[in-house]
C-alpha cells in the first residue's frame, strides 16, 4: 500500500486523477441541475406600485424649491 503520494506509483496517481475527475463532474452536474430547477424564483410576485401625482409634504409653511 502506497502512504505517500511521494512514493505512490502511476496506477496509484492515476487513481487520484480519476476519482478527483469524477468527484469534480458530479459537482458540476449537480449545479447544473440545482440551477435549471430554481427557474421559479424569477417570477415577480410583488405588486406593482404606479406613481400618481408628485406631493409635497412638509412641517413647516416655508416654501420648497425644487
Amino acid at each position: 500500500m502506497n502512504h505517500s503520494i511521494y512514493s505512490a506509483d502511476r496506477s496509484t496517481h492515476l487513481k487520484v486523477v480519476a476519482v478527483a475527475l469524477v468527484a469534480g463532474i458530479a459537482v458540476a452536474g449537480l449545479g447544473i441541475t440545482a440551477r435549471l430547477g430554481a427557474n421559479d424564483g424569477y417570477a415577480q410576485t410583488a405588486r406593482v406600485i404606479k406613481a400618481d401625482k408628485p406631493v409635497m409634504l412638509s412641517t413647516s409653511n416655508n416654501t420648497a424649491i425644487r
